[in-house]
């Protein structure tokens, strides 16, 4: 048992939680700062956001596991993930698919009766994706929303409801999903040609692709700059716009057309240090914005 639940948080990539959990983990940081939160209560509500937001993702990364397993089979760059290769069983990952799902909705149900009835909704929008690179080439952009919309449930486990003005992070970081998805999705122009699947790289080429990416990433900053005049942050989120703008700059420096051989720390490596110094620096503005 143990083995299989540690080769099946190999498959879903646990560590790569952190690609979204500090934008969540800031939605809840912006909230608190708009109406406070008593101590006790606090580290209970982050608690509750933080085995929410892990449970959500593990759940969507395996059900995408499960749902592309034939595709992931054929693709020769995937064949060797755990299901097709015959590491993990269908019937074991279904049961993680279902358990973290149970506690997800157990989770929202602690943080409040909205997030409750709302989380059924976004294990939805998280399992449609899945299916989308069949039919869509914007399959990116629903990727993107997917996790975009953890700043705003995050604000709404602090809050119990919704404020328009956070969906500027929620657009921030749907577009800057959508962006690096389209590096990785690079890789597979040629497989995803040839087995008919819908992605922008083969929409529009690898050049074209790489090109509307750079565009997703400086409409994120875009609404980050939003995000900071319709919240009256300070000097320390702005330094931070700079830090992420300034990594996506070299992210897509590492990219070219013709050259996709670092890919992987374009995708991996400096999107991890983006959510990573983005939550510091924004934190760091709340946490003393508090203080003064």
């Amino acid at each position: 048992m143990w083995t299989r639940i540690r080769l099946t948080l190999e498959m879903i990539k646990f560590e790569h939680s952190i690609f979204a959990l500090p934008f969540a983990l800031t939605g809840a940081l912006l909230a608190i700062r708009d109406g406070g939160l008593a101590g006790d209560l606090l580290w209970r509500k982050i608690v509750w956001i933080v085995v929410a937001m892990v449970c959500a993702r593990s759940a969507a990364m395996a059900f995408n596991r499960l749902i592309d397993a034939d595709i992931d089979a054929r693709n020769p760059r995937t064949k060797l993930r755990h299901i097709p290769a015959g590491l993990l069983s269908t019937s074991f990952s279904w049961g993680f698919v279902a358990v973290s799902s149970l506690i997800f909705i157990f989770a929202s149900r602690e943080l409040n009766i909205l997030c409750f009835r709302l989380a059924p909704v976004a294990l939805g929008v998280i399992f449609a994706y899945s299916f989308t690179k069949r039919f869509t080439s914007f399959s990116h952009l629903v990727l993107g929303f997917a996790l975009g919309i953890a700043p705003a449930a995050a604000w709404i486990a602090i809050r119990g409801s919704l404020d328009a003005r956070i969906l500027w992070l929620t657009a921030a970081v749907t577009f800057w999903t959508a962006g690096f998805d389209i590096i990785y999705s690079c890789q597979d122009f040629e497989f995803d040609s040839d087995a008919g699947l819908f992605s922008l790289p083969r929409r529009l080429g690898i050049a074209g692709a790489l090109r509307v990416s750079r565009f997703l990433h400086a409409i994120m900053l875009a609404c980050l700059l939003a995000l900071v005049y319709t919240l009256q942050l300070g000097a320390l989120s702005l330094a931070g716009i700079a830090v992420v703008a300034a990594l996506l700059i070299y992210e897509h420096w590492l990219v070219k057309p013709d050259d996709l051989s670092r890919v992987n720390a374009a995708f991996f490596t400096m999107n991890g240090y983006v959510s990573v110094l983005f939550f510091l620096f924004w934190a760091a503005d709340i946490f003393y914005a508090s203080r003064f």
